[in-house]
């Protein structure tokens, strides 16, 4: 990362002391800070971080795979899907969970840097991801009011700052008012999301839709095929965490 970035991180910690997202460890090293994560926890993060890579994953919805089939049962029955292919980065389970919670409503905003590098590696590795827009999931309408922030935002305003702005982040989507989806099945979350997703600006041929933890799919899948319908070429799907 950026030496400038990890000293305005450290500055910020050392008037404001930070503690890690994890085991509330008081943080002083400057790595440390520039993560909100110490070096135990990072250490162990990275450890089941990569374990998790390893794992066989459906090469469409990006679900671990229990066979040696390259595909997963609902996908090769026929699921379809408006996206060509999701990619996740992190389980949504254990210390993985907490680290959202940490990020998401404790909004330690130095995660962002954790999770910035792993998106940044992940496409500049990846040959579809490449030369492609990142383009938000839209926050819900009043969100920003409400919460202050919006963490979906944040991180791709970290990912174009921390790739020097080779990746591209064009926000091309909106959202209206509907239904909060928490409590909602996959079909009923499709139903509430139609025409809740819309358009302000002229749509890449090629791009990236980024959330930051899926559960059902409804959200990525509605966005994407409001970019397809308006005559994107590829639409990739990419989310943080998934359940």
């Amino acid at each position: 990362m950026d030496k400038f970035i990890h000293l305005l991180f450290w500055v910020r910690g050392f008037f404001f002391p930070e503690s890690c997202a994890l085991c509330g460890k008081n943080l002083i090293n400057v790595s440390e800070i520039c993560y909100c994560l110490c070096q135990e926890c990072l250490s162990l993060i990275e450890e089941q971080f990569n374990a998790s890579q390893e794992e066989k994953k459906c090469n469409l919805c990006n679900k671990t795979l229990i066979s040696e089939i390259e595909t997963c049962l609902l996908c090769r029955n026929g699921t379809l899907y408006s996206y060509d292919r999701l990619w996740t980065l992190f389980p949504y389970t254990g210390k993985f969970r907490t680290l959202l919670t940490a990020y998401k409503f404790g909004k330690k905003l130095a995660l962002a840097n954790y999770f910035t590098e792993k998106v940044i590696n992940l496409i500049q590795e990846t040959a579809e991801l490449k030369e492609v827009c990142l383009i938000p999931v839209p926050p819900r309408p009043g969100k920003i009011k409400n919460t202050g922030w919006d963490q979906v935002d944040y991180l791709v305003r970290r990912i174009s700052k921390l790739s020097k702005g080779s990746i591209r982040v064009y926000r091309c989507l909106e959202r209206r008012k509907s239904k909060i989806q928490k409590q909602l099945n996959r079909k009923d979350r499709l139903e509430n999301m139609k025409g809740r997703i819309f358009l302000n600006d002229i749509v890449p041929l090629t791009a990236i839709v980024i959330d930051d933890v899926i559960t059902t799919g409804s959200t990525i899948e509605v966005c994407s095929s409001v970019l397809k319908d308006a005559g994107a070429q590829k639409v990739y799907g990419l989310c943080l965490f998934y359940d």
